[in-house]
């Protein structure tokens, strides 16, 4: 049976259905705990949280499903580049952006000193909250914190979009990986080389990495519906991780003018960039990533870009901000889209399979 793999067997869950984690808050309780409860596994990005609220989050997801689920964090959540980023060039940043913020009657920020939780901080959570899945991008955690995951019988999943990405995690000891190829939508979260360097299409990325790692594989990029699921495991991939078309549904925390971009013509033009957080990322086209492709050297390193950007309420993305300014992350996949309804997709993908 197709769903019968070695990740359904890692986890014990029904399908090998992965609901992509979401950060900028566009995770949900609802989300996570209707895919687990579908039989797949739910995820929760927890990267714009305090390990107080991560955990807090973790008791809300278990009053609301008693299956498995995955929390999500960023191993790397500071640019190296960070540290040499002078007012000087913050000054340049606002420069840039200046027509903007004088166009939406906005004040320029002094420089954010507040740039979040690190990693460091809300692993903590994972070890208290003990989620039966840690999922992890931009990186592998240090050797003590996969032992202790192992002793508390948490499994691991990290992400690779290169085999050597995928190689290195595997003998880092965790239990499956994510291998996302760059029809994904958000972040590129390249490890070894820069992203630029590391944009490997999701169906040849695929067949190489089961070519050279034994533990599970899971595909990720491009998937929307049953055809995406029959291609990934034909290839040798043991699961499929589906973020775009569980963003575009009711249960997601997106706003509904994001979900309605989804399903809409301007869906099928997406581009690759690094204005809304400093880190590359893959979006819906719009204003300020086209008129900014050739400032990218003047923006900042994450997460500073990210919180200058929350001034602009281009990122993260609320109601009230300029259509023309906001983060609608989107995979190449959205041409597809079909379902508002999260078990609706998963129904329709496990019927179609079966």
């Amino acid at each position: 049976m197709w769903n019968h793999t070695k990740f359904t067997e890692l986890l014990g869950i029904q399908y090998p259905i992965v609901q992509g984690p979401f950060g900028g808050g566009l995770s949900s309780v609802v989300l996570t705990s209707t895919v687990s409860n579908a039989g797949g596994l739910g995820s929760f990005g927890g990267q714009p949280y305090s390990a107080k609220e991560i955990t807090a989050t973790c008791m809300e997801i278990r009053k609301a499903t008693n299956k498995p689920f995955n929390i999500n964090l960023w191993v790397n959540d500071r640019d190296s580049r960070l540290a040499e980023f002078s007012d000087q060039d913050y000054q340049k940043l606002c420069d840039l952006f200046s027509p903007y913020f004088k166009e939406l009657g906005l004040a320029l920020p002094e420089r954010p000193q507040d740039l979040g939780a690190t990693f460091e901080e809300q692993v903590e959570a994972i070890f208290e909250a003990k989620p039966a899945v840690f999922s992890f991008v931009y990186g592998i955690p240090a050797e003590n914190i996969l032992e202790k995951c192992r002793r508390l019988d948490i499994k691991t999943v990290g992400t690779a979009t290169t085999v050597d990405e995928a190689i290195a995690l595997e003998n880092a000891g965790v239990d499956a990986i994510v291998a996302t190829g760059f029809e994904a939508g958000g972040h590129r979260v390249s490890f070894l080389r820069s992203a630029e360097e590391s944009l490997t299409g999701t169906f040849a990325l695929i067949p190489q990495v089961a070519d050279n790692v034994k533990i599970p594989i899971i595909a990720a990029g491009g998937i929307a519906d049953a055809r995406g699921v029959r291609a990934a495991l034909a290839l040798g991939a043991d699961a499929v991780q589906i973020g775009t078309a569980f963003l575009a549904t009711n249960q997601s925390n997106a706003t509904q003018e994001h979900k309605n971009k989804l399903f809409s013509e301007e869906s099928k033009f997406t581009t690759l960039t690094k204005v809304f957080t400093g880190r590359l990322s893959r979006g819906i086209k719009n204003r300020l990533t086209e008129e900014l492709k050739a400032q990218e050297s003047f923006l900042a390193p994450y997460p500073l870009q990210s919180k200058f950007m929350s001034y602009l309420k281009a990122y993260p993305a609320t109601t009230d901000s300029n259509a023309a300014f906001k983060s609608y992350w989107s995979g190449q996949s959205a041409p597809l889209l079909k379902y508002e309804d999260a078990l609706e997709l998963i129904r329709s993908m496990v019927s179609e399979m079966n």
